[in-house]
């Protein structure tokens, strides 16, 4: 299974909503790539080999909880159009500031 730097050390692979990813960075996709993960979605048994998305877990100033991700692209992509209604994810604990880090003055000010 792929590891990144920032999920190296997480173990857990959680079933995350597609609704509550936000990627707020367009994607550049191949399209190629996207179809043939789509087939291996489909695919019950080869759906394991697809390793999970990162994605940065924030808890707003408020208690909200917040789900981005930014990379992966191609992933969430055959997930979404095989209208999937959940994620592979490892949940990367985070703070507003790794947010800026990553969107620097777009980023959101507070998550409430």
């Amino acid at each position: 299974m792929d590891t990144t730097v920032h999920s190296a050390g997480i173990s857990e692979v959680h079933h995350v909503p597609m609704s509550v990813i936000k990627r707020p960075i367009p994607s550049i996709l191949d399209e190629q790539k996207v179809i043939s993960l789509m087939d291996t979605i489909k695919g019950e048994v080869s759906e394991e080999e697809v390793p999970p998305i990162d994605l940065l877990w924030i808890t707003g100033s408020e208690g909200g909880q917040y789900y981005f991700s930014f990379g992966g692209c191609h992933r969430f992509e055959a997930y979404r159009r095989l209208q999937r209604e959940t994620i592979k994810a490892k949940l990367v604990r985070s703070t507003l500031g790794d947010l800026y880090h990553y969107m620097g003055s777009s980023a959101p000010k507070y998550l409430a």
